[in-house]
């Protein structure tokens, strides 16, 4: 595909833009598109416990967009959704890419360690594959909150002893740079951005969770519009009142990511503005805590 250093440029910038970078650092972006688009610059991209939704959230990317994600810069040697290839040449397709190695290995869903074949791609249980795959690859990067903490996989009563990606490494034995991206879904410009700054940069800054600081060092409560009204304890009460949602469950004092200043859906909304309540999908409890909104949706508000 021949694609002009205007057009890696012109998708540097937006990448920049999106991620919060300094413009010094688009010369350097450009050229991980250059290499991604090329093909010098493999995925491979594995889904264990997961409903997809973090595969769904990649391709609404807005910079760049879907149709040059896929046919441009994503030089994915397998992926299970977005994948042409099926049975027997699927099969084949992974094999060779887990031979060859030196990839980046994209992870998303939990893995059931405590029922390896709950989970199975062709005759191979999920958590042998995943060892495999990760011995061979040169970074992890684990998307979506089932990946990076177990996620709703994970959540009580776990039949499957669903697990993050980091503990099925851990008791296997394998040490490789492993990188958290959770949301459940994560924001398309979480993963595209990380995913071209470890291609090109390296490893960004993490914090104590593995989490990139740089999307994920904002308490989102901070940031919020309903920020006054929580100072001003101006709550709301019930669904469609005025003010802060702090009373109704919303997670956001405790949830750090860019939610509040990134917007989604090309910047147009967020679950705040939306007046929902923020779940904490970025947390490691989520969906694992009883004080988590799948829980206290019903209580009565505490007294603040």
């Amino acid at each position: 595909m021949n694609i002009s250093r205007r057009t890696f440029l012109k998708d540097a910038g937006l990448l920049v833009a999106a991620m919060g970078m300094g413009p010094a650092l688009l010369p350097t972006v450009a050229e991980a598109l250059e290499e991604m688009a090329t093909g010098r610059a493999p995925i491979l991209w594995l889904q264990g416990q997961s409903c997809s939704g973090c595969s769904v959230s990649l391709l609404n990317s807005e910079s760049p967009g879907p149709a040059d994600l896929v046919t441009r810069y994503l030089s994915l040697y397998f992926h299970q959704t977005l994948s042409a290839a099926t049975g027997e040449a699927a099969k084949e397709a992974m094999a060779r890419a887990i031979e060859a190695g030196g990839y980046i290995l994209v992870v998303e869903g939990a893995v059931p360690l405590g029922m390896p074949e709950a989970c199975r791609i062709a005759e191979e249980n999920f958590v042998s594959l995943l060892t495999r795959a990760a011995s061979k690859a040169k970074a992890v990067v684990s998307v979506g909150a089932c990946a990076s903490f177990g996620g709703i996989p994970a959540a009580p009563p776990n039949l499957t002893g669903a697990a993050a990606v980091s503990e099925a490494l851990e008791r296997a034995g394998i040490q490789v740079p492993l990188i958290h991206l959770p949301g459940c879904p994560p924001h398309p410009a979480w993963i595209v951005g990380n995913l071209v700054q470890v291609l090109k940069v390296g490893i960004p800054e993490l914090d104590e969770f593995r989490r990139p600081k740089r999307t994920y060092g904002q308490l989102l409560h901070e940031q919020c519009p309903y920020f006054a009204n929580y100072q001003a304890k101006k709550f709301a009460l019930h669904p469609g009142d005025a003010g802060c949602l702090f009373k109704l469950g919303c997670q956001g004092v405790v949830t750090h990511s860019d939610c509040s200043s990134r917007g989604w859906n090309g910047g147009v909304n967020w679950c705040i503005r939306g007046r929902a309540v923020c779940i904490g999908c970025a947390r490691p409890e989520f969906a694992k805590d009883p004080a988590f909104p799948f829980y206290r949706l019903n209580e009565k508000p505490e007294t603040v």
